[in-house]
């Protein structure tokens, strides 16, 4: 059983930046991802880092906008936002398998509007 939590979003004017925390304890050898889903929408894969400080993944979307990275020490998994669009806004969540399950945190809002 693994627990994931979100932490950092909030409400931004276009043009903006915030960072996303995922706090993933016990799954430093495990790939992480961000997903977004935003109101009549489905669900978006952002970004993914692998568990072994490996190659990382970015949608068409946010590549070179958004950068991920990972503390092994803190067990935590960043996202990087920056020159945030009103398209951007939606709830954010991390996810993670591991031994077949899947493990979604609970989601933070980002909002952005001028």
């Amino acid at each position: 059983q693994f627990d994931l939590m979100e932490s950092g979003g909030g409400s931004v004017q276009p043009g903006g930046s915030l960072t996303l925390s995922c706090e993933a304890p016990g799954l430093d050898n495990y790939a992480i991802g961000w997903f977004r889903q935003a109101p009549g929408k489905e669900r978006e894969g952002l970004s993914c880092i692998s568990g072994s400080e490996g190659p990382t993944f970015y949608a068409n979307s946010v590549r070179g906008r958004f950068t991920i990275s990972r503390d092994y020490l803190k067990g935590i998994v960043y996202l990087q936002m920056g020159n945030l669009r009103p398209e951007d806004t939606a709830v954010y969540s991390c996810y993670a398998q591991a031994s077949g399950l899947d493990y979604w945190g609970q989601g933070t809002q980002v909002t952005v509007s001028a």
